[in-house]
């Protein structure tokens, strides 16, 4: 699991929680349901089941593989309507093409992030390379929807390309969790992903038997989906494993460890945290669109149809 390293991660800032911080409590961990996305690649529904009032303002999260892919099996999406939202593609390992009809896009590799906010709408395709396609190899990453505010639903869609050296590197007081600032504030250093709505992501590589407890803002939620490895969450230490999200309560600080063992191709815990200030809006979601009341999301499956959120390019790939 490659995305962004260090050597020696006790070189980079470092981040603790104050003595007196609240700890907060593990109000569930849930297992995500596995399925497969767009023309048949595999994913985990990482909030399947879990009560959007714990999510708000994250709407879903697939994590796509881990997967060893033959030749000729690699797989994407054909081109899809977006409203109301911000898509968020993060690939750990392997490469992933973008392109959408409003001229944004790119080719993402290992560690690197396409942030897309699709704001009044767009159209776009994920593919793999054609490289992938005809060698096979490893594929891996996730992909995470960010509701919009009513006021920004209908902004004008825009795209970041976030490359796997621009994340801000942070460790923990020993040194023992390499942090990956991808996006917002965290204790006062700020990721490169700029958003509309205010929001934590960072990934986490957390070596065996560490432990480690960090500072996080009253005012968001928290959420912690497990990528790879086993340990626990909490200060009762609650057992979380690949694919389970843990959802916190209130408070001003976190606490993960990983599992003294863990298995030999992951040798860390990684795990995906997220906090984010909740809309607390209503909240009108059928597929591709995120609006507020029915009549939006009327108006979105209209403005598609009609193809006013933009049209297939004639050339697309890359």
């Amino acid at each position: 699991m490659p995305a962004v390293t260090v050597e020696n991660p006790l070189t980079l800032p470092r981040v603790v929680a104050d003595a007196d911080a609240v700890q907060r409590p593990v109000l569930a961990v849930s297992t995500a349901p596995s399925g497969y996305e767009g023309e048949g690649f595999p994913v985990r529904r990482a909030f399947a089941g879990i009560n959007y009032k714990h999510l708000d303002p994250f709407i879903m999260m697939d994590q796509m593989g881990e997967v060893e892919y033959a030749a000729g099996e690699p797989k994407g999406t054909p081109w899809h309507p977006h409203r109301g939202f911000e898509t968020v593609t993060y690939i750990i390992d392997g490469t992933f093409i973008h392109q959408d009809s409003n001229g944004g896009g790119g080719t993402i590799t290992n560690g690197d992030t396409q942030w897309m906010t699709a704001g009044s709408g767009l159209l776009h395709i994920e593919t793999p390379p054609e490289s992938l396609v005809m060698s096979g190899g490893l594929f891996h990453g996730l992909q995470l929807w960010v509701n919009l505010p009513a006021k920004d639903k209908m902004k004008d869609p825009r795209y970041q390309d976030i490359r796997g050296g621009q994340v801000k590197l942070l460790t923990t007081g020993d040194g023992g969790a390499l942090l990956r600032v991808i996006a917002g504030d965290f204790d006062g250093h700020e990721g490169p992903g700029i958003t509309h709505t205010p929001i934590t992501m960072i990934h986490a590589s957390v070596r065996p038997g560490a432990e480690v407890t960090l500072p996080w803002r009253e005012e968001f939620n928290g959420l912690a989906y497990v990528l790879a490895g086993r340990g626990t969450v909490g200060t009762d230490h609650r057992p979380v494993r690949t694919g389970q999200t843990a959802v916190f309560g209130a408070g001003s600080a976190l606490t993960l460890r990983a599992d003294e063992s863990q298995d030999a191709h992951t040798p860390d815990l990684e795990v995906v945290l997220l906090g984010g200030k909740p809309l607390r809006e209503p909240m009108a979601h059928y597929g591709p669109f995120v609006m507020n009341t029915r009549a939006e999301l009327q108006q979105a499956f209209e403005d598609f149809q009609a193809g006013r959120l933009g049209t297939v390019p004639a050339v697309h790939g890359m």
